[in-house]
């Protein structure tokens, strides 16, 4: 035999198995890849007022943007892209947030993390109703 080591079959089917799932870890807990979301870089349009129930959430997936509304009937709306890895976060349970990612979870009304990995709050939007309409967009 020459100089070389060869690698044996189990050695080499190992390295097939682990390398895609290795290269899986990278992009999901990546943040700036193909995953992680825009924040909102103007006024959108989310649609009716009545969408949101007082005392509750809704959550505009499309433009990631969750509108609560207050017992005193006050709006609230965040941007719902997650500040530990900038995933889209997708669920709404109630008030509550969770990121599909990591399971962080954010209240809804407050912007404030309920549960890790992120420990940053939600960024706070504009909200404000034209013609019945509920108008979200960044605060300056």
């Amino acid at each position: 035999m020459s100089g070389r080591v060869a690698a044996s079959r189990r050695a080499v089917l190992r390295g097939a198995v682990l390398a895609p799932v290795a290269g899986l870890g990278v992009s999901a807990c990546g943040g700036g890849g193909d995953g992680a979301e825009a924040p909102l870089a103007g006024p959108v349009e989310l649609g009716p007022e009545s969408e949101v129930a007082q005392g509750g959430a809704k959550l505009y997936r499309e433009h990631n943007v969750v509108v609560s509304r207050g017992g005193d009937g006050t709006l609230t709306a965040y941007n719902t892209v997650c500040t530990h890895a900038g995933c889209a976060i997708n669920k709404l349970e109630g008030t509550k947030l969770i990121c599909p990612c990591h399971g962080s979870e954010f209240d809804a009304t407050t912007g404030k993390v309920l549960r890790e990995p992120a420990v940053a709050p939600l960024k706070s939007l504009t909200v404000e109703v034209k013609n019945g309409t509920l108008v979200a967009e960044p605060r300056d």
